[in-house]
Parts: C-alpha cells; sequence; structure tokens
C-alpha cells in the first residue's frame, strides 16, 4: 500500500460503505481493542512464554524424508586438478569422498525408471534416494565419473549440449563467451557407449540455447532458452510465437540428435542456469519430455516431474560441507523479505535510476535479505489506483520497462528471490466495469470514491484484460513469484455490479445486495462465495504466469489483520486465512499494529495476539506465513517513519513467538529507512560488524 492508500483505508469508518455511518467493521475493531486492553493477552514488558525443550520441534536434517520424496545431485566439471569453477568443477578425489560418503550413511543412489515406477504406484523409493545428474557433457564424466558409476553399480544421468559435442574436433567450443579445447568435452561415440551400458540415461540441455542474450533494454543478458530477445536496433522483444518457434526448433535439434546416437528418446529435460520457462517447457512436453529439472534447492516429488529440484554441487565443497548440505537438504533458511516501492527507483534521469539501482541492491546485500517483493506497476500519485506499469503490456501505459532489468539484478546481485507485486483489481480504466458499493440510504449503486478503484473481475471483458497483463509481465521477465497486492477485497456491500449480481443469481442468492444482507444465511453464503471467487481469480491469473513463465513461480497474497483475528471479519473483506494458507505458497498477513490504532503500550501484545491466532488456525500454519511490519505511520500526514527501536522490537517480539518469516513494507533504501545498522541484527540471519 502507498502512504495515501494506508490513509484511505484508516478512514474507513466511511469507506466501507462509502457512506456517513460508523462501519460494522470499525465498531468490531474498537471491540476487539477494548477486549485486549481490558483483559490483556501480555504486557509489553511480559516474560517470554517458555517452551520446554522436549515440545521444542529439533532439526529437519534428523526426520526421514516425506515418503514419495527423493533428493537430485546436479554436477558439471569433474577434474583430476584445480576444480576449474568456469565450469563449476569438482575434484575427482572429492566425488569419490562424496560417492564413499553416500554409500556409507545409507544413501541409495536410483535410477529415473525408479522414480517413474514409484509415481505409477509400482514400486516405493528406498529411504534416503538419491538422483545423480551430470551436465554439460564434459569430458570428464566418461574418465572419471563412469568408472565410479560401474565400481558402484550406480545408475546417474547425463545432459550434454548438442552444439557442443557437434563441434569438430579442430575446433574450439564456444561455452558461453569462452574459447574452450574441444578435448574439454565428450564426444557422441563415447556418450553411445555410456547409454548402452543401461547405467548412463542421456537427458537434454538445449542444442544451442545454453548461453545469455539481451533481454531487455537496458542489455541485460539473460537465459536463451527462457525468455524472450530483445534487439537494441530495431527497439523490439521477440514475440511469444518467435520465441515459441525457436525453443521448439532447438528442442528438436538435441531431441532427434539424442535419439540418432543412442536410439532412446529422451526423456528428461534439464534446464540451463535452472531457469526455467512454461512456453519451453511446454514444447518439450510435445517433444516427449515428461521430466524438468531445475536448480532450485529442495528435495524432489515423484508427483511433480515438471519442476523437479537439484541441489547444484559446486566449489570444490570439502566432505563436510557436502554432507552438511545433503544431510540438511530438508532444513529452509527463514526468510527476510523487503517490500519495494520501484516508485522510488525510477527516475527520467538514466544515470540516476541507475545510481538508484546500485542502492537498491546494495541495501538488499547489507540487509540480507532473502526475498524482495517489488512492485510492478507505478503509483506515482499514492493513491492506489494503477493507471500504468514497469514492463511492456498489451493496453496500460508503460511508465518505463524497467521491472525485469531490476527483477533480474536484484536475483543475479543480490542474491534474492524477486516477487512481482501486482495489484489484483485495482487498474483505473475508466471504460470497463467496476467494482460498485450499495448504498443502504438512497439504494443506489456507485464506486466507493473513499476505496480502491477496482475493476468487477465478475466481468469476462474485466477477466481477460487483467490476465492479459499477467501475461505480459510473465513473457517480458524473470521472477520467483507473485505478491497479490492488498487490492483483493470487497466490502459488505460490494460487488453491486450487474455481472456480480448474476454471479449470485447463479448461487441462488437474491438479485439485490438489500435482500443478501437482511438474512444471515445469505449473508453467510454470499460471504463464502465472494471469497473464494476472488481467490479462484487470483488462483487463475497464477495458471497463465506459470503457462509462460513455469511451473517454479510461487504464490503470495496479502491479508489484511481483522481477518486474522477475527474470521467474522471475512463479510467486511471477502478474505478467509484458512482459504489462504490452503492454496498459496505463502500468506502474507499485514501485522501493522499503528496502522490498527494500537497504542504504543499494546503493540507487542498485539503482535502476540496476532502470532498466536495464526498459529492455532493450522498446524505448522507460520512455516507458510510470511508476516509483514510496517515501517511508516500513516495515521499522520505526511507519514512518520516508525522509530528504528520500535522495528526492532517488534521483530524481536516475532523471533520469541516463534514466527520467523517477516518482512517490512516500505524499504526506503535511499535514505537508510529503516537503518541498516540497527535492524541488520535482527533481520538477517547472518550478522557481522558493520564496516
Amino acid at each position: 500500500m502507498t502512504a495515501k492508500d494506508r490513509e484511505i483505508w484508516r478512514s474507513r469508518s466511511t469507506s466501507i460503505t462509502g457512506f456517513d455511518t460508523m462501519s460494522t467493521c470499525l465498531i468490531a475493531r474498537m471491540v476487539l481493542f477494548f477486549v485486549v486492553t481490558a483483559f490483556g493477552v501480555g504486557s509489553a514488558c511480559a516474560a517470554p512464554e517458555f517452551l520446554a525443550p522436549k515440545e521444542r520441534p529439533g532439526p529437519l536434517a534428523d526426520k526421514p524424508w516425506p515418503k514419495g520424496k527423493y533428493l537430485v545431485l546436479a554436477y558439471h566439471g569433474i577434474e583430476d586438478g584445480a576444480a576449474d569453477q568456469r565450469f563449476l568443477s569438482v575434484r575427482t578425489s572429492a566425488l569419490v569422498e562424496q560417492f564413499a560418503w553416500l554409500k556409507d550413511n545409507g544413501y541409495n543412489v536410483i535410477s529415473m525408471d525408479d522414480v517413474i515406477a514409484a509415481q505409477q504406484g509400482k514400486k516405493e523409493l528406498p529411504e534416503k534416494s538419491v538422483v545423480l545428474t551430470f551436465d554439460d557433457g564434459y569430458a570428464g564424466f566418461y574418465t572419471r565419473v563412469f568408472p565410479l558409476l560401474k565400481a558402484y553399480h550406480w545408475p546417474a544421468l547425463l545432459a550434454p549440449v548438442g552444439e557442443w559435442m557437434d563441434t569438430p574436433p579442430d575446433k574450439k567450443v564456444d561455452f558461453g563467451g569462452v574459447m574452450v579445447p574441444r578435448e574439454q568435452f565428450l564426444n557422441w561415440q563415447e556418450i553411445r557407449e555410456m547409454s548402452q551400458s543401461g547405467l548412463v540415461e542421456i537427458g537434454a540441455h538445449t542444442y544451442a540455447e545454453h548461453k545469455g542474450m539481451v533481454a531487455n533494454p537496458q542489455g541485460n543478458t539473460e537465459p536463451f532458452n527462457v525468455n524472450r530477445t530483445y534487439d537494441a536496433k530495431t527497439g523490439r522483444y521477440e514475440t511469444a510465437a518467435e520465441f515459441e518457434a525457436r525453443v521448439d526448433k532447438d528442442v528438436g535439434l538435441i531431441t532427434q540428435r539424442i535419439i540418432q546416437t543412442t536410439g532412446k528418446k529422451p526423456r528428461v529435460w534439464v534446464w540451463p542456469y535452472g531457469a526455467a520457462s512454461g512456453v519451453t517447457l511446454s514444447v518439450a512436453h510435445r517433444h516427449g519430455y515428461h521430466m524438468a529439472m531445475t536448480l532450485d534447492d529442495g528435495l524432489a516429488d515423484i508427483n511433480n516431474n515438471d519442476n523437479i529440484p537439484r541441489l547444484l554441487i559446486s566449489g570444490n565443497p570439502s566432505l563436510r560441507e557436502f554432507a552438511q548440505n545433503v544431510s540438511g537438504v530438508q532444513e529452509k533458511p527463514f526468510v527476510r523479505m523487503v517490500q519495494v516501492d520501484l516508485d522510488y527507483v525510477y527516475d527520467p534521469d538514466q544515470k540516476q535510476m541507475a545510481h538508484n539501482i546500485d542502492l537498491l541492491i546494495q541495501r538488499v546485500v547489507d540487509l540480507h535479505a532473502n526475498y524482495v517483493f517489488l512492485q510492478a506497476f507505478a503509483d506515482p500519485a499514492g493513491d492506489g489506483n494503477i493507471k500504468s506499469v514497469y514492463f511492456p503490456n498489451r493496453w496500460l501505459p508503460v511508465r518505463a520497462d524497467l521491472f525485469n532489468r531490476v527483477a533480474w539484478q536484484l536475483q543475479t546481485r543480490g542474491g534474492a528471490r524477486v516477487y512481482a507485486w501486482m495489484p489484483v483489481l485495482a487498474f483505473d480504466v475508466p471504460s470497463l466495469p467496476h467494482v460498485l458499493a450499495w448504498n443502504p440510504h438512497t439504494d443506489h449503486e456507485d464506486i466507493n470514491p473513499a476505496q480502491y478503484r477496482r475493476l468487477s473481475f465478475f466481468n469476462e471483458e474485466v477477466q481477460k484484460k487483467i490476465i492479459g497483463l499477467y501475461e505480459d509481465l510473465a513473457g517480458h521477465a524473470a521472477f520467483s513469484g507473485i505478491l497479490f497486492h492488498d487490492d483483493a477485497l470487497l466490502s459488505d456491500f460490494e460487488d453491486a455490479s450487474p455481472d456480480a449480481m448474476k454471479a449470485y443469481e447463479s448461487q441462488g442468492l437474491p438479485a439485490s445486495i438489500k435482500e443478501i444482507r437482511a438474512n444471515p444465511a445469505y449473508m453467510q453464503r454470499w460471504t463464502r462465495f465472494k471469497s473464494r471467487a476472488l481467490t479462484a481469480f487470483t488462483v487463475t491469473l497464477l495458471q497463465h504466469v506459470r503457462a509462460i513463465r513455469g511451473p517454479q513461480v510461487e504464490s503470495a497474497r496479502n491479508i489484511y489483520a481483522e481477518p486474522v483475528l477475527q474470521p467474522d471479519s471475512e463479510e467486511w473483506y471477502a478474505q478467509n486465512l484458512n482459504d489462504f494458507l490452503d492454496t498459496y505458497d505463502w500468506t502474507v498477513p499485514m501485522a501493522m499494529p499503528l496502522m490498527e490504532q494500537v497504542p504504543a503500550s499494546q503493540n507487542l501484545s498485539w503482535l502476540t495476539e496476532f502470532v498466536k491466532t495464526i498459529k492455532s488456525t493450522k498446524d505448522s500454519s507460520l512455516a507458510h506465513v510470511i508476516i509483514e511490519l510496517q515501517t511508516e505511520d500513516w495515521r499522520s500526514q505526511p507519514a512518520k517513519p516508525v522509530p528504528d527501536r520500535v522495528l526492532v522490537e517488534w521483530m524481536k517480539k516475532l523471533q520469541s513467538l516463534g514466527a520467523g518469516n517477516y518482512g517490512y513494507y516500505p524499504d526506503d533504501f535511499i535514505e537508510n529507512h529503516p537503518s541498516v545498522e540497527a535492524v541488520r541484527p535482527v533481520f538477517s540471519n547472518r550478522w557481522y560488524p558493520l564496516r
């Protein structure tokens, strides 16, 4: 939310209905505050709760892997001498130690046939199942790895790059702009021999698209196989059709080359750089592939062949490091998130904008933030009504083609997972049907002037427009997830537009909000229908994004505090915590005490109740929640910064309550607010003295 958005929301004593009567929502808030204040949920100075050691969760490394899960290890070059990291190499001696450690510690190396048999219910995977994979097609696989596989009787997957294998013996291989001696790589005869051994399966790693390409006007180089190219001379992007035709040709070439060599049709697609694309995946499916491997961390699942994560083994790790990485594969770092307004980055002066990007990247690095929720839309007026965006698209003005550049730099230079922060409904397009509020005083419907100007998603044309916008975002940028903005809400007087009323009638509800509100049973059904319909629409948007960007794209959605604390307040928002936890990878509750008018003396007790409520909702619910704090106090205009000491207190409280995933909005990287020096010790998962 922008500062003005917060101000609008805080004035909701008249905004929920759009009229001059106190809303039921505000009354409920007052009741809640009275209960918290009068009866208490713990004072600000209360001692932390004690959890006996036997009740505390142990490390996941000590727990068995869930049924149907397996680990995929991703190797590249194997060399006897120095491990050249241009090829992500591991020394032969280190590989020998790693293989011995896997065997001695009860890991079972399996084949892709075993995975498929388990998926089909023909067998179960053994405990601690491991798949070995080797990318690119280095000669060391034949001379160093293959003998080890034969000695252990272990299977492995080899994924060569076709163009490199086809390079003539007297030519050098163009390895991403570095000319490498041909003998550094395998030849097709060696690949045929290993395939015939029954130990080595051959997968595909593209024919000629394991390289970078210019993907935006700023000249960022991104993986060729999954992104549309940008031509600086013509100032145009590769079209969706051109991109699909290009990757189709490449997939066809590598597929035929493998068939010619091995006599077997390849079934495993291995993404260069681990970067995936829904379009390329669809093309691969058409060519007969039904498994795709990334370089994401975590265990693979036999029921998810399109998004198989792999643990990258690079940097020639010590045996201790290797063992820690393998045994700790279930451990996930806590999320430390910053939500960033791209409006802060944008500047008509290109030099100043480049400087702002550098400031943001350095900020993320200094904070050790591992998640960034990055604004993909423009809101320079601060009113939450979106008139333009930061990516090329079909129907809204582009303030600047900026999102892809910043997102890519945050991922590659900042080391963060970037989520595209997008509105769901609040696009200011006057010609399209809007959400209307019913006025009980006049018995008329109109746009609520004190709320987001939202488009009515019950209208088919609106759905097509918004879906198209999300598709254009996915087609022009690489990102890890989508954050659905807090504009995805409907009050207990909305939506009264004609298309919405037809939808209610289709559910057996009266064609009158007045009648619905007069009947508690109708009111309950109406509330649940709207809440589920909103959630279903966001799922549709996510599906369209994944179809273009890939199945690895995750989902997150903001939820207001009241639907968390008071489930009955769903009727005022059409938001439901249980639905969110069941639907999205991450639920992002806005735990903002000042925005909720909580007195300073009650902030910590309010946060305590907030976290307790989430914990009691579902088992392990906190593992799927990112608590979002506020760094500005929007109760005054201009907004005042929340003091660093207060933000630090809030973060410490979250930690003491077991809420390990948290972040804040907004991050002012230009003015250093919140202060890196003050916040990082309680924000970062790592810490070292500041310079």
